[in-house]
């Protein structure tokens, strides 16, 4: 019998029935504590989430309908809009491409400059978005580096779609990467190690194996990166040049118009960006549903 087995022996039965009892009476807060705690969870919320995004809407319909109708589809207002989307069709795949390649490459292998790629990866969380659009002036701009290689051969980036999409994957390409890679770090090499054994390819051991694992993951990751390549600002707002109807995006436009006292276009183009943003919430919030739906049914199978 082992030492542990002997010494619960020798305790009553009665006092060890007590225990947990006293356990956790020792680490409960009294009821007024937790709905205390709750209250002002709640309070917080609906103060600066709820009440701000419900005048959004508010202010947006409060002239009718019709007004709201002819805000965002007014020629400006469907160039922001076209321009959003494209911006965010373009940057999401090409960092869905480098966030798979490189978390493999980080969690699955091991090479001189790993550290770096980590520290490259993390850059935009650290650097104002605005001085990453002061970066591509700087070189792309027509006093910057190639920009009078640029203008010889007619090409624009600075003011136009290329300088908006490059800004846009800059700010935008650490979310996918660092959604996988401490996923893919967690579940080892040992499932592609065994792959590799049975005389799997790379790219069958990619596709049959490391994705199916990682796909929620990345899913979770490419939902993020569009939500905030969507919302960008600050960095599209010093590469755009501001042209109405040519390089505005949506919160660009929104700007605009509010700073010109039209409020109500303001706030129908902002509604419909925050819209979006709430189609991206219950789009975050169904993956992780499936995702937990999923790991309780591993883990029933495994008991």
């Amino acid at each position: 019998m082992s030492t542990t087995t002997t010494l619960l022996a020798t305790v009553p039965a009665a006092r060890r029935s007590a225990a947990p009892r006293t356990a956790l009476a020792a680490t409960a807060e009294p009821a007024w504590v937790r709905r205390t705690l709750i209250g002002l969870a709640l309070a917080f919320l609906a103060f600066f989430l709820f009440v701000p995004l419900a005048a959004v809407f508010f202010e947006a319909f409060k002239k009718g309908w019709g007004v709201y109708l002819a805000a965002i589809t007014e020629p400006d207002a469907v160039s922001a809009i076209w321009l959003t989307l494209i911006a965010a069709a373009i940057s999401v795949p090409l960092n869905l491409v480098f966030g798979v390649a490189a978390a493999w490459c980080i969690a699955k292998f091991d090479f001189r400059g790993k550290n770096v790629l980590l520290t490259l990866i993390d850059l935009p969380f650290s650097v104002s978005p605005v001085i990453a659009g002061l970066i591509y002036v700087l070189i792309f701009g027509l006093q910057g580096w190639f920009g009078a290689s640029l203008r010889d051969h007619d090409l624009k980036v600075i003011f136009a779609v290329p300088g908006i999409v490059l800004a846009t994957i800059f700010v935008t390409f650490p979310f996918i990467a660092r959604e996988l890679i401490p996923l893919m770090q967690a579940q080892g090499q040992e499932q592609e190690e065994a792959a590799r054994v049975l005389g799997a390819s790379g790219w069958q051991m990619f596709w049959r194996v490391t994705l199916p694992n990682v796909k929620w993951a990345l899913l979770y990751g490419v939902i993020l990166c569009n939500a905030r390549a969507m919302g960008e600002f600050g960095a599209v707002s010093v590469v755009s040049g501001h042209i109405r109807g040519q390089t505005n995006t949506m919160p660009l436009h929104i700007e605009i118009l509010y700073n010109e006292y039209q409020f109500a276009a303001a706030f129908a183009v902002a509604s419909l960006l925050a819209l979006l943003a709430l189609v991206t919430l219950v789009l975050k919030y169904s993956v992780e549903q499936r995702v937990k739906k999923q790991k309780r049914s591993a883990s029933d199978r495994n008991e």
